[in-house]
């Protein structure tokens, strides 16, 4: 399964991929609507906040809208969405993110447009190993 990778060491803190990210998805540039966020805690290098496809949020979703397409990327129905943000609440990364102008949450599908954009090379795909389902995707194949 492709992941998004970021490293540290060569981010420069221009946010270049948070713009890219925007206009990708939303048509806009607004660090808000990003589906990757840079973080300069003023402590240590700079840290990324995105998703890591760890897929603990499929099983907090109460409609069954999330779930994992078959790359393995977490990936959101919208028809299914009831806007409860469980997900958001839930995700031990703090990468499901919410902005109040939409109904859904959105996270990171691994797109590679902030990959592109990235003058300094800090992010790139990188191929890991598939997760082990979640309890709901383990479930979902027993019953059919």
């Amino acid at each position: 399964m492709n992941v998004l990778s970021f490293d540290p060491e060569l981010c420069v803190g221009c946010h270049i991929c948070e713009e890219v990210c925007s206009d990708t998805w939303f048509k806009t540039t607004d660090v808000e609507r990003s589906r990757i966020r840079i973080l300069d805690e003023g402590t240590g290098p700079l840290q990324a906040v995105f998703c890591v496809q760890c897929g603990e949020c499929i099983d907090v979703c109460p409609t069954k809208a999330l779930y994992r397409d078959r790359k393995g990327i977490v990936r959101l129905r919208k028809k299914l969405c009831v806007g409860c943000l469980s997900c958001v609440g839930f995700c031990p990364y703090g990468a499901m993110f919410y902005h109040p102008d939409y109904l859904e949450p959105f996270n990171c599908i691994v797109c590679g447009q902030c990959v592109k954009a990235c003058p300094a090379d800090a992010l790139s795909i990188v191929e890991e190993a598939t997760p082990a389902p979640t309890v709901t995707e383990q479930w979902e194949t027993v019953v059919g």
